[in-house]
């Protein structure tokens, strides 16, 4: 899109006043009138989101409410699109409020910080009778201390749990409840028969979270990106984000028509805003400073906490169990995802089932890379599922791959900016922001439509990304509208390897606070759900960005069975 130079001015007089107080007067009367149609009726609102904290795969859960702490100053402020959508982005952040978590002064004591190897838990003994059962619900108390042996007196660390079985290839996750004090309880559901081993992680200490959320504040802009400015021969590049900060350079506004997603560049000396020609990350370098001890790898970062005695139980079986009572969306048995909400998985083993399930459909996947490996998926297990694709970038995309015999066709393109990535960089007709992409659609009972917009959002402002889901929900409300047959696929963040450059730019929390904001904007809305949080946290497999294959084919298998739920 073309750019706009922004023009600063001041209001300094009398006249200017009556001016500028005119202007707010007429802004206010233009942001009721959106809310009118020509009728002069109310809209009907889009769903407002609710307090989903106890939905999500791993969330931590505060007996109860915190306070939520004051807003830090920040020179990056992303405006909501209108009065609706700021009460419900209002709503989402008081509902979805992480612990409370100590502060964190320049002069913090390292030795006063949570220690998962000094920490321990404990299986709690069930009441009545010992033994365990299927269906029974196993609770396990975790006490955090600290590096001096000390119990932690307050809450807000950041806690993963599982129960497993090696041998059957099975995994649940479990439900941890914050208690404010420094302990901690993980509920897990009792589904299988033989052995279950809990195993519990501390992600992040809550002074690692403090500082996280700070560094968020301040430092919306540590990681830049630059775009090529091209007229011929003359070159030129310049520094862009969400949001920059302030110079005497005037600044090209790239802020999206009809989304209003905010993008910005600083103007080129000799070339003009709409010389923009492509968009690429700019280098960073961590700088966690002192405060670099509470991100590190085997000390107090992804660690296992260990028990303070048995690790595990023997579950003995007992007929059938309630599965609308459990908390958790599914678990793994026998490596095979089983839901426990909604509608069966069904397994898609061969080329042949894949493709006969497809067939008549055009498959739209929108997203990140991790949405990219589903396509990936598909193209290399069909064979007659040729891909198409002309002068696509490596990652990038976009992607097309048809099967003409069945008259499938499957696309893939990346969301629009930001990218956290690497050289080479994107030309700017590439970079489409889903929710555009979305009103092209005709949709109707042949179309599936992917989304997964997550991964790439981890440094910016939690009102940011938000923002740019309430987009997409607007345009996905509207196909749903003109096309009510369409389905529309959710796919939530995961779990990831953690370095301390990892966390400087996307850590676990920041992808754990995005999972439960999908969630919620996407709430009361037509859509399906592909857990990716609990399917890669209950997985035998090691936590990665890019899921492993087997984990892959689990998340097709949920997506195809949405597509072709059987009889």
């Amino acid at each position: 899109m073309k750019g706009n130079t922004i023009i600063e001015g001041k209001c300094g007089c009398h006249k200017c006043a009556k001016v500028c107080i005119f202007g707010l007067v007429v802004f206010f009367l233009v942001l009721l009138s959106s809310y009118l149609d020509s009728k002069g009726q109310t809209k009907p609102p889009l769903p407002l989101a609710m307090n989903v904290m106890n939905k999500a795969g791993n969330n931590t859960v505060a007996q109860t409410k915190p306070t939520v702490p004051p807003k830090e100053a920040s020179f990056c402020r992303v405006q909501p699109h209108s009065l609706r959508d700021a009460a419900e982005e209002h709503q989402i952040l008081e509902s979805n409020v992480w612990p409370q978590t100590p502060p964190v002064p320049d002069s913090f004591s390292f030795s006063e910080t949570s220690n998962p190897r000094g920490s321990n838990f404990i299986i709690l003994p069930k009441g009545g009778e010992q033994q365990w059962h299927v269906g029974d619900e196993l609770k396990v108390l975790i006490k955090m201390k600290d590096f001096k042996k000390n119990p932690k007196k307050t809450g807000g660390d950041f806690i993963i749990a599982r129960l497993h079985n090696p041998v059957l290839q099975a995994g649940v996750t479990g439900k941890i409840v914050d208690h404010l004090n420094g302990s901690y309880t993980a509920v897990f559901p009792l589904l299988w028969n033989g052995t279950a081993e809990v195993e519990v992680t501390l992600i992040h200490t809550s002074e690692a979270i403090t500082v996280l959320r700070r560094l968020t504040k301040e430092r919306p802009d540590r990681i830049t990106f630059v775009s090529i400015f091209r007229q011929g021969n003359q070159i030129e590049t310049s520094t862009c984000n969400i949001c920059l900060r302030a110079t005497k350079q005037p600044i090209c506004n790239y802020t999206d028509i009809k989304t209003g997603d905010p993008w910005f560049c600083y103007k080129p000396k000799n070339l003009d805003c709409d010389m923009r020609t492509t968009n690429t990350m700019h280098r960073y370098t961590p700088d966690f400073g002192r405060y670099a001890k509470l991100f590190q790898s085997k000390v107090n970062m992804k660690v296992f906490i260990p028990p303070s005695g048995v690790a595990g139980v023997t579950v003995l079986p007992k007929g059938v169990y309630n599965s609308s009572k459990i908390s958790r969306p599914g678990y793994y048995y026998q490596g095979v995802w089983r839901t426990l909400a909604g509608e069966p998985v069904h397994q898609f083993n061969t080329p042949t089932a894949i493709s006969q399930c497809l067939q008549n459909k055009m498959l739209y996947l929108y997203g990140d890379s991790t949405v990219r490996q589903w396509y990936e998926y598909l193209t290399s297990t069909i064979k007659d599922l040729k891909p198409f694709n002309i002068n696509s970038m490596a990652k990038v995309g976009p992607y097309m791959a048809i099967d003409y015999q069945r008259n499938t066709i499957v696309r893939f393109r990346i969301h629009g900016i930001p990218l956290v990535h690497g050289p080479p960089p994107v030309p700017v007709a590439e970079l489409r922001y889903i929710a555009n992409e979305l009103d092209t659609l005709v949709g109707g009972a042949n179309t599936v439509v992917v989304i997964g917009v997550w991964a790439h959002f981890g440094p910016f402002p939690t009102e940011f990304y938000i923002r740019r889901l309430q987009s997409i929900r607007k345009s996905v409300v509207r196909l749903l509208y003109r096309a009510p047959d369409t389905l529309v696929v959710i796919r939530t963040s995961n779990l990831r390897h953690l370095t301390t450059t990892i966390a400087w730019t996307n850590s676990d929390f920041a992808s754990v606070e995005r999972d439960k904001i999908l969630r919620a904007v996407f709430k009361g809305v037509n859509v399906r759900w592909v857990d990716a949080w609990d399917m890669t946290l209950a997985h035998y497999l090691p936590h990665e960005l890019h899921p492993k294959p087997p984990i892959i084919k689990n998340m097709v298998d949920v997506l195809l069975s949405y597509v072709c739920p059987g009889p």
